[in-house]
């Protein structure tokens, strides 16, 4: 099987990460093909001695590390985003995101973080601590969660509250989602795919996209209905049966790029 077969499947999920680090799916892209462009001019540079995921994300990682991130601009011309994360990245490293987004949303074990961002394994867990309580004291949010499954949503309501954020309603239908979010405008949107009256959470969404402008993490059992590379793609997506951490990790990098929170 040849590198690139090995590298195939895994970049989806890089493509998510490159998402959420840089909070601008274009952006996040740029990086993706930089990172792929590399490989292919210089395959014996490649790490041989490691898992091919954990190769290409290393490689990823000294393309981001060199890259001066105050200049580097959405092509599109769209860089509110990277304003926004200018803003807050004054009050927290970008080292300490990385390894929350490693451990939590990509699922990366310390040791193996620790490898891709370069630093003592031991420092991992700290370094995450230390970005989950930034980022927790720096955003507080309104959070509107559409889910159909009861238990589900009840869990996913524990964790917005235990981040400290309030929850303005738990909608069960794409037209229940979009009067909750007229009656009460959410600063964040948690979105299942597949509704109970067969309705689509993708279809609630792009209704309260059209009215407002608020970030939205899908989580869903059909991962794949998103990721197709056919249109844009959600910055943040989550796969059931999810772990608490991610969906932590996933609300915290979310509000990390909402200019209704950018600290003064």
């Amino acid at each position: 099987m040849s590198l690139g077969d090995d590298l195939a499947p895994h970049l989806p999920f890089l493509r998510r990460y490159a998402r959420a680090l840089t909070g601008s799916q274009s952006h996040g892209d740029n990086f993706v093909r930089t990172t792929l462009e590399t490989i292919v001019d210089n395959p014996e540079e490649f790490p041989k001695d490691v898992d091919p995921r954990l190769g290409l994300y290393r490689t990823f990682h000294a393309i981001w590390s060199t890259a001066n991130i105050e200049e580097d601009v959405d092509p599109a011309g769209n860089n509110e985003a990277e304003s926004i994360a200018q803003a807050r990245l004054s009050k927290i490293t970008p080292l300490s995101r990385q390894a929350l987004l490693l451990t939590s949303l990509e699922g990366f074990s310390n040791e193996d973080t620790a490898y891709l961002i370069d630093v003592p394994s031991d420092d991992v867990e700290t370094l995450v601590n230390e970005a989950m309580g930034e980022i927790e004291r720096q955003t507080r949010a309104d959070v509107l969660i559409i889910e159909d499954e009861p238990i589900i949503a009840m869990d996913i309501e524990t964790i917005v509250r235990d981040l400290g954020h309030n929850v303005t309603g738990v909608a069960v239908t794409r037209d229940e989602a979009v009067a909750q979010a007229h009656s009460q405008t959410p600063s964040l949107v948690l979105a299942d795919i597949q509704l109970a009256d067969d309705s689509s959470g993708i279809d609630a969404v792009k209704d309260i996209l059209q009215d407002f402008k608020v970030p939205v993490i899908f989580i869903t059992a059909f991962p794949e209905r998103l990721l197709t590379g056919s249109r844009p793609e959600p910055t943040f997506l989550i796969t059931k049966p999810f772990q608490r951490a991610t969906v932590k990790a996933a609300i915290s990098q979310a509000l990390f790029f909402d200019a209704a929170t950018v600290p003064a």
